[in-house]
């Protein structure tokens, strides 16, 4: 009797797990996670000189992500009113800095009739830090455009 009160706490785990492995990219962790409540979340270093462990265009990055890329580094014209403006910050999960320091940019998502919800944030001006986010500011990734 006892094994069919802990079927369903057995099913439900099983299902947690296969959903988390099922959308977490194999052998990649994600830093910038939100952490549990009570915690701080563990983000990237904010400067480039600390940057070391970001990668150099990985491969998380799409085709439109590196195209966006080349907007930025180019100083546009960027295709959307609100490419370049401020970022708040507002989820705190990027390192604090003073208003101002942190753009953010639209990263095409093909077959969408909107902006969609990747994003490019770059720190500094001009950047010597950049986040992807493909989730609408949910979480995001460092990585660096020259090594």
């Amino acid at each position: 009797m006892r094994t069919n009160r802990l079927l369903p706490l057995v099913v439900l785990i099983a299902l947690i797990g296969w959903f988390y492995f099922k959308h977490t990219p194999q052998g990649q962790l994600d830093i910038t996670k939100p952490a549990p409540q009570g915690q701080v979340a563990s983000t990237p270093p904010a400067s480039s000189s600390e940057q070391g462990g970001c990668p150099v265009l990985p491969g998380f990055l799409t085709q439109e992500a590196l195209q966006t890329i080349k907007l930025i580094e180019s100083d546009g014209p960027f295709p959307h009113r609100q490419d370049g403006t401020v970022f708040g910050n507002r989820e705190g999960l990027l390192p604090s800095q003073a208003n101002g320091y942190y753009h953010e940019y639209t990263v095409d998502t093909p077959g969408a009739d909107n902006r969609g919800a990747r994003r490019i944030i770059t720190g500094g001006t001009p950047p010597t830090v950049y986040y992807y986010t493909a989730d609408h500011y949910s979480s995001f990734r460092c990585f660096q455009v020259h090594a």
